[in-house]
């Protein structure tokens, strides 16, 4: 894994040199800036999907979970005496609940491909019903700093990032819960019979991708000022692409949270210098499909590749 990381960092240089080449803004500090702070949102929702992949399963409602979570959480804070601390408890707890009913689903035999996709069709339905179809705005100060906020010219949602990323390897690589996760993936009866009990495992589980995508909706919306029914169409896309490109295997039983934001800052960078050459956003969503079909055909021949070694 260390090697391929390496090889991940060495791809992403080599990207930036392309960019730079085709472009004068993209190495200058704000750009960079700039991609930092898009990689937070895209990352959050990879590193959780790493979790979920790597046990094996699929979460295809990240992104809808990221804009129920924010309009439930304005639309009820907004008379609050004290809007920050609610709105983060309501965006937590929505996701959270959202994705722990995945997970009782999939514990329950149903595929996570299909629970999680009408989860998707449910929170954007419900997202947009709490909205009347538009974005919500008037968000409090406090929730504006989350995502315009700097400290020392860094933006805050760069050190938030930074500060997950390392509790999530931590959590990964020296917990019981990382270990059970890829266990589960690895060998799902095996993990069983260990004593694991994959039904309340999974509920945790996805409850805790729902909470990082809730995260990734705060910062968004504090970003753009408003909490937008809309928000994180497609991200999904955009976060499993990262995860697979970072290493996860599509089987399970192998993730990487330092590869999953790897990737994320790869897609972040792809998409930033397609925009920097005036490439249409459409055309944008034909390159992340394209890079999804060879990360995943790739890391199936690294799969095979290595149980033949």
């Amino acid at each position: 894994m260390r090697t391929y990381l390496g090889l991940m960092f060495v791809g992403l240089l080599l990207l930036c040199a392309v960019c730079s080449f085709l472009s004068d803004v993209f190495l200058t500090w704000p750009n960079f800036l700039n991609i930092l702070t898009a990689s937070a949102t895209i990352g959050l929702l990879a590193i959780g999907a790493s979790f979920i992949i790597g046990s094996g399963g699929l979460d295809l409602s990240v992104g809808s979970l990221m804009a129920l979570s924010s309009v439930v959480a304005i639309q009820f804070s907004t008379h609050s005496p004290f809007p920050f601390l609610q709105t983060l408890c309501l965006c937590l707890v929505v996701a959270a609940v959202a994705g722990g009913v995945n997970g009782f689903l999939i514990g329950r035999k149903i595929p996570a491909f299909i629970a999680t996709l009408g989860m998707l069709s449910l929170a954007r339905g419900l997202a947009l019903i709490f909205s009347n179809g538009r974005p919500v705005y008037g968000l409090p100060d406090s929730i504006l700093f989350l995502g315009q906020g700097r400290v020392i010219g860094i933006p805050v949602p760069v050190f938030i990032f930074l500060g997950i990323i390392l509790f999530c390897h931590v959590l990964l690589r020296h917990t019981k819960f990382g270990r059970y996760s890829l266990m589960i993936g690895d060998n799902v009866n095996a993990a069983r019979n260990a004593g694991i009990r994959i039904q309340r495992h999974l509920i945790w589980l996805y409850a805790f991708s729902g909470m990082l995508a809730a995260v990734a909706g705060l910062l968004f919306m504090g970003r753009v000022n408003a909490a937008d029914p809309n928000a994180g169409m497609m991200y999904e896309l955009t976060a499993i692409t990262a995860t697979i490109i970072g290493g996860t295997s599509l089987s399970g039983g192998k993730a990487s949270v330092i590869g999953a934001v790897l990737g994320a800052l790869i897609m972040s960078v792809l998409q930033n210098g397609l925009t920097l050459v005036n490439v249409p956003s459409y055309y944008q969503q034909v390159a992340v499909g394209i890079v999804l079909i060879v990360a995943v055909a790739f890391g199936q021949w690294r799969g095979g590749h290595a149980a033949t070694n």
